[in-house]
């Protein structure tokens, strides 16, 4: 579980800075599950420039609860939470601070946006939140202002874990639970999974992916799984720590990311076959397939140049499809681009794509 939050402050010399206003997203890696967002009363003034910079002044903060008021709130809401923010060393040192002066030691462990971008999305011209997400196509509203930060933050961090193939994320995240009765954990474990469409990653106690299975609802295909009395299937039932999903809105993408997945993780307990590779082109050298997403305001793209599969994304805005450099910041790339077009021409033979878009490249859209 993560809290995506982002803090405005008075400014001011370090560690005598004081928080204004603080937004809280609890995010369970598909969607937003609690939130709390309040101005705060730093007890002391706000840097002028800071003023004009977030548009909160001491006047707005005079009725604000001081931080004291929400700390047990605060506390709560991080509890067993890894923290996510852009330039989390800051947020994160901003909570400490706060904390200590209550004489209270705040820890949680931290991610930071900023890093993982560029890792993930790299050659940016700019790692600012503002711009990163103008060249992602991410709507930013209330620029340095709590609300709208996080609110961005949390779109950022849902694209990183896209693009996040190896799931060194999700990895960093899996905790050991202490749950004696194993038996009791893997039901726990299997009862918070969805009846949607997608794919699912058994995880051992080191975070490592040691299986991943697919289909039309989650829940029943790992149930099915566990359920099964071979070797292997008791193997992965005794290792079992965690399992993690990912929804996919649609057949032809769960079909290109779990065959891409297999290719890229090599599941230890997984069957992995040597697939044929197909040796035809595509009927059009670039074009653009457009299926549904995993929300119906949401599109799922795949990108085609030159008879090759550039990648995949989920966008929401026609900004983001119908400009090609903006879909292609956003698009998780794909390595193995053989097998990606094996998966994807095999499935436009016997089933209809929900919207092909062909374009040449000189008009670029």
């Amino acid at each position: 579980m993560y809290v995506i939050l982002d803090i405005e402050t008075t400014g001011g010399k370090f560690n005598e800075e004081g928080i204004t206003e603080i937004a809280v997203y609890k995010f369970d890696g598909h969607s937003i599950v609690d939130q709390f967002i309040t101005l705060v009363n730093p007890e002391k003034e706000i840097q002028e420039f800071v003023v004009s910079l977030t548009g909160i002044n001491n006047k707005m903060l005079r009725n604000a609860p001081k931080f004291h008021e929400i700390a047990k709130r605060i506390v709560e809401i991080t509890d067993n939470c890894i923290i996510v923010a852009h330039n989390a060393a800051f947020d994160y040192r901003m909570l400490k601070t706060e904390f200590n002066r209550l004489g209270y030691d705040y820890f949680r462990n931290t991610l930071c946006t900023v890093s993982l971008s560029k890792k993930l999305i790299p050659e940016q011209p700019s790692y600012s939140l503002g711009k990163l997400c103008r060249n992602l196509g991410i709507p930013v509203t209330d620029r340095h202002r709590a609300n709208g930060d996080a609110l961005a933050t949390v779109k950022l961090f849902q694209l990183l874990l896209e693009k996040d193939k190896e799931k060194k994320i999700l990895q960093h995240t899996i905790k050991y639970i202490d749950n004696r009765n194993h038996k009791l954990k893997i039901k726990s474990i299997l009862d918070d999974l969805p009846e949607e469409e997608g794919i699912y990653y058994v995880h051992n106690e080191e975070g490592n992916v040691i299986f991943t299975g697919r289909g039309k609802n989650i829940r029943f295909e790992a149930n099915k799984l566990f359920l099964k009395q071979s070797k292997r299937a008791l193997k992965i039932k005794e290792k079992v720590e965690s399992i993690t999903y990912e929804n996919t809105g649609n057949e032809l993408f769960t079909r290109l990311k779990y065959y891409l997945q297999l290719d890229t993780l090599r599941p230890k307990y997984n069957i992995i076959r040597k697939r044929k590779i197909t040796e035809k082109n595509f009927g059009h050298n670039h074009f653009i397939i457009i299926s549904k997403g995993r929300i119906p305001e949401e599109n799922a793209v795949i990108l085609i140049e030159n008879n090759e599969v550039i990648g995949y994304a989920y966008t929401n805005l026609s900004y983001q499809t119908n400009k090609i450099q903006v879909l292609k910041n956003i698009l998780t790339p794909i390595k193995n681009k053989a097998l990606a077009k094996t998966i994807i021409k095999n499935y436009l033979t016997t089933n209809n794509a929900d919207k092909i878009v062909r374009y040449e490249l000189e008009n670029n859209l």
